[in-house]
């Protein structure tokens, strides 16, 4: 930020202030207008969606030449480097970092330079729920700033948990602006909490191997090397998000596995590179923010001179994926591979608590130290599945059909019925969280098998081919083993309750001669008896196997996932896609 511009009209509320000030929301988006209306040329300013609390969400677009549609900039070949800020209102530094970035854009043609032909998307404040939910007390190990927004939105949602499931407004609004612009470049700005160490900013970007294919591994081997040698040239020496193995960074850090549940995870989806910036909680605020405005100045560096390079990584990587027969579904670090990373820390030491009978940890600040560390930066799929080449959802499932459609994905509405040969998941067991995470109740720890399944499909049910630029999302949103798939997020869990039960007096002379019909039923009540004997002391539970497993009483969709997968589209009077 450019101090000649502290005294002038275009000053920012920060540079107004203190330097441990942040803007409101009321000033922010009024600032982002006068932009608007005074560098219409460059700046445009326009309402995206609403909160759930019903204000209105904005999306700028800065471009130095005058493409403000997605459909100029693919047409004209422009990369995109969408920034997001806000999504944690306590953690403001990418707002008031954003705020100056334009400024300088439209006022400065040496900034424009810098940018080129690169188009600049940004949501000035996505939570504005919380921002205008503004305290001082919410952030409790964080220095600064005096005043500041609140985690939670309207709903009291964490909205970077909200990033698949779309439980919010806000995030509708979001996927419906990410998908029109299909950034190449994302970068979502936070603060972080944990271990102290003299480094201002720390890093998450979308874990290279997970994000996968040519992209993967150009950020590893060619963009995350120039942004941190960027970083530590702009002096701030950056490091990777300080996620401790152990208990202190010494024993060493690991990659943060970002699932679509948050923005850089979601991201990847669309084979986008995201970074997550976490300037260090507790440096003062206008120095985090100093840090932040140089990583978002590096990467406009980067992206503008390789955005055609990224662009054409990613349309190879969206047709590998639909080129191939196996893909991940969610994936675990990789223990067995570590690098070597030059960290920055503090000695750690345990002290008595005065507060009660424990060791409390403390970092002492006139103690530091600088040596290589362990980082533990790869990670191992842990669960696969073979792609089809479709899927079909049930119209009976509305709410993730929107949710899909909303994500760009292409669905076809079956014009008549038609016989069906499809792939069915059953949901032989799971576990379910006992409390819930941000309004749901995951499950974890499913057992499934495949089967075949012939049939109607009905008209007006839903056909999802894969191969239209959106087969990583469907896939893992659709597979239910997927890390953060729609069944684990609970959307389908009446399919998981039987509908009809039975009397035990009644029952039994039929449980009898059941056993006696079904060798197979026999065998597994065997089997399931084999493994707890005990179990035959409970009538309830003997008696409910029974019903459960035979093939006289079955329900059908009785933890059957209703979504089908679809080897042959043709059969429902579809080409293949």
């Amino acid at each position: 930020m450019n101090p000649d511009v502290e005294t002038s009209d275009w000053a920012t509320p920060f540079e107004q202030g203190n330097g441990n000030q942040t803007t409101t929301w009321e000033a922010c988006i009024a600032f982002h207008a006068r932009l608007a209306e005074a560098f219409p040329q460059h700046y445009r300013l326009a309402e995206i969606g609403r909160s759930d609390a019903g204000a209105p969400l904005h999306g700028g677009v800065f471009s130095s030449d005058g493409v403000f549609e997605p459909a100029a900039a693919r047409a004209t070949g422009r990369a995109v480097l969408f920034i997001d800020n806000g999504i944690h209102p306590g953690e403001p530094e990418g707002i008031d970092a954003t705020m100056a970035l334009l400024r300088d854009l439209c006022r400065d043609a040496a900034v424009r330079q810098a940018l080129g032909r690169t188009v600049l998307v940004c949501i000035p404040a996505y939570n504005v729920d919380g921002l205008r939910e503004r305290g001082d007390a919410s952030r409790v190990n964080q220095l600064g700033p005096e005043a500041y927004g609140f985690r939670g939105n309207a709903r009291h949602l964490d909205l970077n948990r909200d990033f698949v499931k779309g439980a919010s407004r806000n995030t509708r609004a979001f996927w419906r602006w990410f998908v029109a612009w299909d950034p190449d470049v994302f970068i979502d700005t936070h603060t972080s909490n944990g271990a102290d160490y003299p480094h201002t900013m720390t890093l998450i970007a979308t874990q290279p191997d997970k994000l996968g294919g040519a992209c993967g591994a150009w950020l590893r081997d060619t963009m995350l090397p120039r942004l941190y040698a960027a970083m530590a040239g702009r002096g701030f020496p950056m490091c990777p998000y300080v996620n401790p193995v152990a208990t202190i960074p010494d024993d060493g850090i690991a990659d943060f596995p970002d699932t679509p549940r948050f923005s850089t995870g979601w991201a990847a989806l669309h084979h986008t590179i995201g970074f997550m910036p976490e300037t260090h909680m507790l440096k003062p605020f206008a120095e985090r923010l100093a840090s932040m405005r140089a990583l978002i100045d590096a990467s406009i560096d980067i992206v503008a001179e390789c955005g055609a390079q990224i662009r054409t990584l990613r349309a190879a990587d969206r047709a590998a994926f639909s080129a191939a027969t196996r893909a991940p579904l969610s994936w675990a670090l990789d223990e067995t591979r570590h690098t070597m990373f030059l960290f920055s820390g503090y000695r750690a030491e345990w002290q008595p608590s005065r507060i009660g009978r424990w060791q409390r940890l403390r970092y002492d600040r006139s103690a530091p130290w600088q040596r290589e560390i362990r980082w533990f930066d790869r990670l191992r799929p842990v669960a696969q599945a073979t792609l089809p080449r479709g899927y079909l959802l049930p119209q009976a499932w509305p709410e993730v059909a929107e949710r899909l459609r909303e994500q760009g994905v292409a669905m076809q509405a079956l014009p008549a019925d038609c016989p069906l040969r499809a792939e069915a998941w059953r949901i032989e067991s799971f576990a379910k969280r006992p409390l819930p995470f941000e309004g749901q109740h995951l499950h974890t720890d499913l057992r499934l098998r495949i089967e075949p399944l012939s049939g109607v499909a009905r008209a007006g049910d839903w056909w999802i081919p894969l191969g239209t630029g959106r087969d990583r999302l469907i896939f893992e949103t659709l597979e239910p083993e997927g890390a953060d798939s729609y069944f684990r997020w609970g959307f389908f869990d009446a399919v998981l309750d039987r509908k009809e039960g039975f009397s035990d007096y009644v029952f039994e002379d039929e449980a009898e001669r059941l056993l006696q019909a079904e060798p197979e039923l026999a065998a597994a009540f065997a089997a399931w008896i084999a493994e707890d004997p005990l179990r035959l002391d409970d009538a309830e539970a003997s008696l409910g196997f029974i019903h459960q497993h035979c093939r006289r009483w079955a329900e059908p969709a009785w933890r059957r996932y209703p979504v089908l997968r679809i080897v042959e589209p043709q059969k429902l009077g579809f080409a293949a896609i």
